[in-house]
């Protein structure tokens, strides 16, 4: 996956945390920032990537958007291997 299809992933997946008010909320909690603060960086890379790591937190999350974007699961997690960061090594 490319980081241009990764993008378009991940703008995917901000729609959907968006229309998910409480855990849009969380996202923003988590995060530290505030709606203003997301609109106006909504493209960043490092913006989306954060984005898929919160979604990557939750079993239930990654489903309800995979199945909401009519994608695999594991699509979620290429796309945060193409942005900022992605190649970095987890602990898990």
């Amino acid at each position: 996956m490319t980081q241009g299809q990764a993008e378009i992933l991940a703008l995917q997946a901000l729609g959907w945390l968006a229309a998910e008010e409480d855990l849009l909320g969380v996202f923003l909690g988590a995060g530290g920032v505030t709606h203003s603060d997301l609109r106006e960086r909504a493209q960043d890379p490092e913006v989306l990537a954060a984005v898929l790591d919160f979604i990557l937190m939750d079993d239930a999350w990654i489903m309800g958007f995979a199945t909401a974007a009519s994608i695999q699961p594991e699509t979620v997690l290429q796309a945060r291997g193409a942005l900022p960061g992605g190649a970095d090594p987890h602990w898990t």
